[in-house]
């Protein structure tokens, strides 16, 4: 499939977005990249006309029609480009990678962000606190497997992938190291960061660690 026919919306420092750009890799689908710039103060018209309710990146274009949000976006994705499946074969695996589909989206990103949203040492220890408590859910789903459904790296895993850009950012300003408390979930990491799908795909921790900084100078916590 050419280009032409798949576009992705954008902003490099979503992990929304990253999550789908894994998806696209993994899937071997060729699509054309289209950068929104500024999300605080000046949003595209393209953005506000494809994406009127969220008013959110990111959006795929598939033959000029628009999918919004993450999660439905690869779910999209999977069901409309069949080969390279995402998801579990079975009935039973992809309910439970559904389930988890909606803790990871309900509860990492915004436990992770109150973290390095506050200055005040009490809030942020309860906020690392309640970040480890989610995270060792994850870990114990996980156990001893390669990834969250075996030994095939799969719908799950990219929904979390794209997330753990941010994890350096917490662990800076929640004094804590993940993998001190789940080396499993920490070699997970490492382990679908070696992939090239995954790397090539990713923004730095690094970068949004920057953009971390930034944020807090913006808000008057640093």
């Amino acid at each position: 499939m050419g280009k032409d026919d798949v576009k992705l919306l954008t902003m490099w420092a979503s992990p929304f977005c990253m999550r789908v750009k894994v998806a696209l890799a993994e899937k071997e689908i060729a699509y054309e990249e289209i950068q929104e710039n500024d999300l605080l103060t000046c949003k595209s018209d393209l953005l506000l006309t494809s994406n009127p309710v969220h008013k959110q990146v990111p959006v795929l274009f598939h033959d000029d029609k628009p999918i919004c949000e993450s999660t439905n976006i690869i779910t999209y994705l999977d069901e409309a480009f069949p080969a390279k499946p995402l998801f579990p074969e079975c009935a039973y695996g992809r309910s439970r990678a559904r389930f988890w589909a909606d803790y990871i989206d309900r509860k990492v990103h915004p436990a992770g962000r109150a973290i390095w949203s506050t200055k005040e040492k009490d809030e942020v220890e309860a906020a690392k606190n309640n970040f480890l408590e989610i995270m060792k859910y994850l870990d114990g789903t996980l156990g001893d497997k390669d990834y969250f459904n075996g030994d095939k790296f799969g719908f799950v895993d990219i929904l979390l992938i794209g997330l753990t850009t941010w994890f350096p950012a917490y662990e800076k300003y929640g004094d804590f190291k993940l993998e001190d408390h789940y080396p499993k979930l920490a070699a997970w990491i490492t382990r679908s960061w070696a992939r090239e799908t995954v790397s090539e795909s990713l923004t730095s921790p690094e970068k949004i660690t920057n953009i971390v900084i930034m944020l807090r100078k913006m808000h008057g916590l640093e």
